[in-house]
């Protein structure tokens, strides 16, 4: 039962992640110089974006449901070498075995299950989402008053005054809590995080080719040949 429920769970997040990739894909497939066509595109996120942020509560809703009921967790296979250079080293050279991927590519409809920044590895991940958050802590953990200086950083805040982060959660449409009191929106597709990942490496004076993505099909591909 335990790897069916692991396997649903992760189908969820994966529908999750995949209607958020849709949604980019049909806008930039629109004329935007067609006046009617933008106007219906327009229309379109309108009602698109309603429905998938209702889904997405729903869904992570009914996640959290199950794993607090069957005592199933999503995160059961994540390994991290934060704390343990023996395993920190075992984890890279089990990622090296395969095809690194730049955080400057575009990850449509694509799975990551591991990466490496800046000589720290981690692995069994199953979302972009979560990818995304173990970075964040990882940034924070490094300098946490930089990290709390991008609450009002032109880089994180929209032109319509939308934040990436924030220490109240209410302003954010989903919201993730990294630590006490920093909250980041969650509620973006694979290459709305990774350009919000470009940003903060690009803050942090990281160098974007200390970080190498490890990505699902790659794993499986490297599977059937050895």
């Amino acid at each position: 039962m335990t790897d069916r429920t692991l396997q649903i769970l992760r189908d969820l997040e994966a529908v999750r992640e995949n209607l958020l990739a849709l949604s980019d894909e049909i806008w930039l497939s629109i004329d935007h110089n067609d006046a009617d066509a933008l106007e219906e595109g327009v229309e379109f996120k309108r009602a698109y974006n309603s429905k998938l942020s209702a889904f997405d509560a729903l869904s992570s809703e009914i996640s959290q449901l199950v794993q607090e009921f069957t005592r199933v967790d999503l995160a059961i296979e994540e390994e991290s070498g934060d704390d343990d250079s023996q395993k920190n080293q075992r984890i890279i050279e089990q990622l090296n075995r395969e095809q690194p991927h730049s955080i400057d590519e575009d990850f449509t409809f694509k799975r990551p299950h591991g990466f490496i920044l800046d000589g720290a590895a981690t692995t069994g991940i199953t979302t972009w989402r979560r990818l995304y958050e173990i970075v964040c802590v990882a940034l924070i953990r490094r300098d946490v008053e930089l990290f709390c200086s991008l609450f009002n950083h032109d880089k994180f805040v929209s032109s319509r005054g939308h934040r990436q982060f924030t220490a109240d959660p209410s302003v954010l449409r989903s919201p993730s809590q990294l630590e006490e009191g920093i909250y980041t929106e969650i509620n973006l597709s694979a290459n709305g995080l990774r350009d919000v990942i470009r940003n903060l490496l690009d803050v942090y004076d990281l160098p974007r080719d200390r970080l190498q993505i490890f990505l699902r099909e790659d794993r499986e591909h490297w599977s059937m040949v050895y």
